[in-house]
């Protein structure tokens, strides 16, 4: 065996993958800059990325925000359940010390024409208030269904969505089982799978997608994972480090 030959194939057949995959930015670019906030976004946007990935959770007033926790405590100055304050008090925390909290709204308008989105519907009671977002979006004429996917590990809430609309993306959660992801994915005429990369094989990466399913895989980061996620042929990969996914052959040696 020729290692040296056969490593140049394999690199070479990534290179073709690597033409076709999603880079995806988790939490904006979460590795980089604060997560979820428009700066992290910015940043993502200027590495060059296909999609965002977000996290929202609706407040006591209503409106929709773009933050991962249930609680304020971990990523702002502020302490308490997001679903107890109102706009006003939001408005008023930072997060790390510099960034705000963005509304939905608000990272739309930013990724406008330069991104499509993954929303996550982290927080119950968000359907309802997200799909009319994105109505509001698409009868603008500046979106289409195609520029969303909306995920959750809620399945309440992606039920919801899918009584709501009919034709709006769905991207099925999965950190414990593949299967059990696909399965779901039939009743919810889901278009992806969003498997973690604990659980992600060849097999199951086969499966999904010859159930119909594209496969986005979560978070991930270090290169010799990217590219086994390559050489798996998944269609997206979402990374804290998008940057990583325009090199993942940097430092490689066959």
């Amino acid at each position: 065996m020729d290692i040296v030959k056969d490593g140049l194939k394999w690199i070479n057949s990534l290179h073709l993958s690597m033409k076709e995959f999603l880079k995806i930015g988790h939490r904006g670019a979460k590795g980089h800059v604060a997560e979820n906030t428009l700066e992290s976004i910015k940043k993502a946007l200027e590495i060059g990325v296909d999609l965002i990935e977000i996290d929202v959770h609706k407040c006591a007033s209503g409106e929709i925000w773009v933050i991962h926790d249930f609680t304020l405590d971990r990523t702002t100055d502020g302490s308490g359940e997001i679903a107890k304050k109102t706009a006003s008090e939001l408005r008023k925390l930072k997060v790390e010390g510099h960034y705000k909290i963005p509304l939905l709204a608000e990272v739309l308008d930013l990724i406008e024409g330069k991104s499509d989105i993954n929303i996550e519907l982290k927080g119950l009671n968000t359907a309802e208030p997200v799909c009319s977002e994105i109505w509001r979006r698409i009868e603008s004429g500046k979106w289409d269904y195609s520029n969303f996917i909306i995920s959750s590990f809620q399945k309440n809430e992606l039920f919801e969505v899918r009584k709501l609309d009919e034709k709006l993306p769905i991207g099925i959660l999965s950190k414990a089982s593949v299967p059990e992801a696909i399965e779901l994915g039939k009743r919810l005429k889901a278009s992806a799978i969003h498997p973690s990369l604990g659980i992600i094989t060849r097999d199951n990466t086969k499966l999904s997608q010859e159930a119909g399913f594209k496969v986005n895989v979560w978070t991930v980061n270090e290169r010799q994972d990217i590219l086994r996620m390559l050489d798996f042929g998944v269609d997206g990969i979402i990374s804290d480090y998008p940057n990583r996914l325009h090199n993942p052959l940097l430092h490689l040696n066959p």
